[in-house]
């Protein structure tokens, strides 16, 4: 792993008070062409090693998606710092990290983010920004990011902000999350006059700065079309036609199968057969949802000149969700 990498993983001390609430590891990882397959092995067996280390909770794989986002971005939540650290100073995490290394390409980032506050991934789309202070530096650093916070509130599709300075002995360099609505907003940002002057000033305080998108949400049930660049829909457009295709596959599930046969015929306690509607629908949606986002192709990807499909898809949208209501209070 980087140097920063391995900087996350110094221990904070015995004394640390685990009232501190949860906390995120968030390490971005670029891989050399041709090695995906042994690094998702590898990271599906580590994920299999960090699930057995105490305060575990979860942990989150986002796949690249290029051409946005080219890392592997994996989120591993633990119920505190000291055991976050602990996970990443451990003789099991180090030995599998030297054994995937020749797989890697150039540095990795690790941080650690507190759960709790606005601006912590997930989010349609995020970028993570680490910066490197020059020693001495930090009030202008300091005074310098409460001006670009205030600027980035005011671009088209900014959903949240998060700051997080080192902790020492844990994390050396200063943390940013943006949360944006849409890939296209975030670029937007990203490449604006205003953003790009500030930068400039930076140099005279930062020894070294760097941003990576993550994306995440239902963009793997919502493929672009062939050839296609571009951000993915919005956030919005993809939570209304999963809801378009979960109620009724929901309500005939539980209909023909979950009420006469696991609840009847099986006598299966409710909650059980409720997990299996679950699993089931997760299962159906794979196949239903791509199928109908190639149908509303129009209304998701509809370019800067027809501004007025997007009203117009999301009123076909609720009328078919009005229609269904009525089909399934007639049945």
């Amino acid at each position: 792993m980087s140097e920063a990498g391995e900087a996350a993983a110094r221990n904070r001390g015995a004394g640390e008070s685990e009232a501190e609430g949860a906390v995120t590891i968030v390490t971005q990882t670029r891989v050399l062409p041709g090695r995906e397959a042994e690094f998702s092995l590898w990271q599906k067996e580590t994920g299999a090693v960090v699930a057995g280390f105490p305060g575990f909770i979860e942990q989150q794989i986002n796949p690249p998606a290029p051409p946005a986002q080219v890392d592997w971005v994996i989120l591993q939540r633990f119920a505190s710092t000291k055991q976050a650290t602990a996970w990443l100073n451990s003789a099991e995490r180090l030995a599998r990290v030297a054994g995937i290394q020749p797989a890697l390409s150039g540095s990795d980032d690790v941080h650690l983010v507190r759960d709790g506050a606005a601006g912590v991934l997930p989010s349609p789309v995020s970028a993570v920004i680490s910066t490197r202070v020059k020693p001495g530096r930090e009030a202008a650093y300091r005074a310098w990011e409460q001006r670009i916070a205030a600027a980035q509130s005011r671009a088209p599709g900014f959903q949240g902000y998060r700051f997080e300075p080192p902790i020492p002995g844990v994390q050396e360099d200063w943390l940013s999350i943006l949360r944006f609505d849409t890939e296209e907003h975030l670029q937007g940002w990203f490449a604006s006059p205003e953003r790009l002057a500030l930068l400039k000033e930076a140099d005279a305080f930062t020894e070294e700065f760097h941003a990576r998108v993550v994306r995440t949400g239902f963009e793997q049930w919502f493929p672009s079309p062939a050839g296609a660049m571009g951000s993915a829909p919005p956030a919005w457009k993809q939570n209304m036609l999963v809801v378009l295709m979960l109620y009724p596959v929901v309500f005939l599930f539980g209909l023909v199968i979950g009420g006469p046969v696991l609840l009847g015929w099986a006598q299966m306690p409710f909650a059980a057969a409720l997990f299996i509607g679950n699993v089931a629908s997760v299962l159906i949606l794979s196949k239903l949802v791509p199928w109908v986002s190639r149908r509303f192709s129009w209304w998701l990807r509809p370019g800067e000149t027809r501004a007025w499909v997007h009203p117009a898809g999301a009123a076909l949208v609720v009328a078919l969700y009005g229609a269904m209501i009525a089909l399934f209070l007639w049945l």
